[in-house]
């Protein structure tokens, strides 16, 4: 049975503190465009900067220096060891939406989330924060804890009040989706094909280019639904438990790539990616 250091409540505290670290490293930005800075990691478009190297390593920090001995999965960086049975894995994005961040558009996020067993010994994820410099705005949860939103500045040291989270109204007539698109051409066309099954249910779609953003917006009801093909780990680790303690129903990938998903009314019926003979 986890000890007191292990229930959500603590981990999400550490959660929060490393995502406000990888945060800061982002409000960093100043203004314009960053193109000149950027570099293409696997595809165009598909972009790292110095800011995501420098905000992983933050939020690295943060965790390792409260829990020393558990496992470190970044996007920018190698795994700081081997999951192990009953451990706990912390999953990073320290810059989600890197191509809005080049752009000076505002929606990018660090992303936090922590897996492992839960106080009924079942492995779960168990918290989660995703802050959002530009928006100034910090989302989070833990598991069994609900899900909630505060506002979030580089300025600010006291704790700001929370909005608890209760997912979308349901609201048929006007129901908005938010779907993403991958990079290599043939996963986009798969997407976009698999995307005119779903706007029937929908009067609006939207790409606003953060997944873990996307799942967040779900949790407060902004949007409506999100599904998306292809994301990583690190993507959705926190977006998902934050959606999920808001009452949304999620679905995680099984493997990847596969389908994230959150207010898809049936997620079961999304397309598997073609196979090449």
């Amino acid at each position: 049975m986890p000890g007191t250091e292990n229930h959500p409540s603590a981990l999400l505290h550490v959660a929060r503190m490393a995502s406000t670290a990888g945060a800061l490293v982002l409000a960093q930005r100043g203004e314009g465009q960053l193109d000149g800075q950027a570099m293409n990691k696997s595809a165009g478009g598909d972009w790292v900067t110095d800011f995501d190297r420098r905000a992983e390593q933050a939020v690295r920090q943060v965790i390792s220096g409260f829990r020393p001995t558990d496992v470190l999965t970044g996007e920018e960086y190698a795994d700081s060891g081997e999951p192990t049975a009953g451990g706990y894995r912390w999953s990073i994005d320290p810059l989600d939406g890197t191509a809005n961040f080049v752009r000076g558009i505002v929606y990018y996020a660090t992303s936090v989330g922590v897996y492992g067993p839960g106080p009924d010994g079942r492995e779960q994820w168990l918290a989660g924060a995703v802050t959002a410099p530009a928006l100034g705005t910090q989302y989070y949860a833990g598991a069994g804890l609900g899900a909630m939103k505060s506002p979030w500045s580089p300025q600010r040291t006291e704790s700001a009040e929370a909005l608890t989270l209760t997912g979308p109204s349901g609201a048929a007539d006007a129901r908005m989706l938010a779907t993403g698109f991958g990079y290599d051409a043939d996963r986009r066309n798969f997407q976009v094909s698999a995307l005119a099954g779903l706007i029937p249910d929908y009067a609006n779609v939207r790409r606003l280019g953060s997944a873990a953003l996307d799942l967040c917006l779900v949790a407060e009801g902004v949007l409506d639904a999100y599904a998306e093909f292809g994301t990583r780990e690190w993507d959705w680790a926190a977006g998902a438990l934050i959606a999920e303690e808001a009452g949304v129903g999620v679905t995680r990938p099984v493997m990847e790539p596969g389908w994230q998903s959150a207010g898809v009314s049936h997620p079961e019926s999304l397309p598997a990616f073609p196979q090449t003979p």
